[in-house]
């Protein structure tokens, strides 16, 4: 549930990161554009401006051209050298105006060309030049001012074309990387939903094998507390039940035999204490779990023959339920080598890591055999139950003739 719930919230961070991003880079977006767009605009207005005053001009340097050229002794010379004196000036601010622009070669041109008409036109209305030459020369300066005009137009046309290509660029990244941004976030949630469905698929499959594990674990324990009761009762009607008999009969004879008795009495004792024992080992209560299991392998190698090698790194204490577990796992895998494993030699290895109490038993039998229910053997079963109980885990590894290898973790400060 914990992995679920940890892919849950990725998942929806990640989400929510994507559409914060999106939005961050969509207001950013949309301020540059509308920036962008502003600085443009306010740039295509000066020029729109600017080329309308040059516009002006030129009709007034027409208006002096056509009177020039046609008769310029009928003109009114003082009118004419008036205007282009006001339209130089007027240029003049024009291209200070336009000055720092990408289009101040342009502008300078312009000046240069009004400043050329001018002249040309001061020389024929004082009659410096031939009426014939002079009429052909101011034709000529008056294209040439035409042609700037023409070709400011042409840049103020390009400038517009430049303004729309790049707010349509400008769009056109904004879609992109909306798209983008949109597709990773249904991805990111897509992938998060798959991973969701299938980690939620192996929990209720998990789920669903520790319910018919707890089942058969429930009545393995049912099973074992009836066939211990069974023991019990006949251990004491038939040894202690027996050897009480034969101490009543011998002390009420006539002549009481005394050390057949004691012998008795102390064959009843020890019968009490191997049962005793059975239930719960007073040395697990009284030293710890390291003492318990050194003398269930000293127990199980005198009762069996079997060679077991029990090494320790830990003499502390641990709660009274997972010390319990540890020894109940312990005495389980023992009784399965004494009975499955045809082995020679144990091996145990209790140690503390990383927080957590640790044990390792192995032997150098058979091992389990492939067709042995995938592990799920009753004893098996029970020993992850336990295992799970301490809240922590067991894990049984076999191959055929390897012999088998339980590790079992449980936290060291209890569930």
């Amino acid at each position: 549930m914990r992995t679920l719930l940890r892919v849950l919230v990725i998942g929806f961070a990640v989400v929510i990161a994507l559409l914060a991003t999106a939005a961050v880079i969509g207001v950013h977006n949309a301020r540059s554009i509308t920036a962008t767009t502003a600085g443009l605009v306010a740039d295509q207005l000066a020029i729109t401006r600017l080329l309308d005053e040059v516009e002006r001009e030129q009709g007034a340097l027409n208006a002096a051209f056509y009177g020039i050229s046609r008769a310029p002794e009928n003109v009114d010379r003082a009118r004419v050298l008036a205007a282009l004196n006001q339209t130089g000036a007027e240029v003049a601010t024009l291209v200070k105006n336009a000055r720092g622009s990408p289009d101040e070669a342009a502008w300078n041109a312009l000046e240069r060309a009004v400043l050329d008409f001018s002249s040309e036109a001061r020389q024929l209305l004082s009659g410096k030049k031939e009426p014939k030459f002079a009429s052909r020369d101011l034709f000529v300066r008056h294209e040439e001012v035409t042609a700037v005009v023409a070709h400011l137009s042409d840049l103020s046309y390009a400038r517009a074309t430049e303004t729309r290509r790049r707010v349509d660029a400008q769009t056109k990244s904004i879609v992109t990387e909306s798209v983008l941004l949109i597709g990773g976030c249904l991805l990111v949630a897509l992938v998060s939903a798959v991973v969701t469905v299938r980690i939620a698929a192996r929990v209720f499959r998990q789920m669903e094998a520790q319910s018919s594990e707890l089942g058969r674990v429930s009545f393995r324990m049912l099973e074992t507390q009836e066939a211990t009761a069974r023991r019990f009762s006949h251990e004491l009607h038939d040894e202690l039940g027996g050897s009480l008999t034969a101490i009543k009969t011998n002390l009420t004879n006539p002549t009481p035999q005394i050390e057949d008795s004691i012998k008795l009495i102390d064959d009843a004792i020890m019968n009490v204490r191997t049962l005793s024992q059975l239930l719960r080992p007073t040395i697990l209560d009284d030293f710890g779990l390291d003492a318990g299991i050194r003398w269930l392998a000293e127990r199980f190698s005198e009762r069996t023959g079997i060679d077991v090698d029990y090494r320790s790194q830990f003499d502390g204490r641990l709660a009274d339920e997972t010390e319990t577990h540890v020894f109940r796992i312990v005495q389980e895998a023992l009784t399965n080598v004494a009975r499955h494993a045809n082995a020679s030699r144990v091996t145990i290895f209790l140690r503390a890591e990383n927080g957590n109490i640790r044990l390792t038993l192995s032997d150098n039998g058979r091992g389990i055999a492939p067709t042995a229910s995938d592990h799920t053997g009753m004893g098996l079963t029970g020993m992850r139950a336990r295992a799970r109980s301490a809240g922590g885990d067991c894990a049984i590894s076999s191959t055929p003739g390897g012999g088998v290898t339980i590790d079992v973790t449980a936290p060291m400060e209890g569930k």
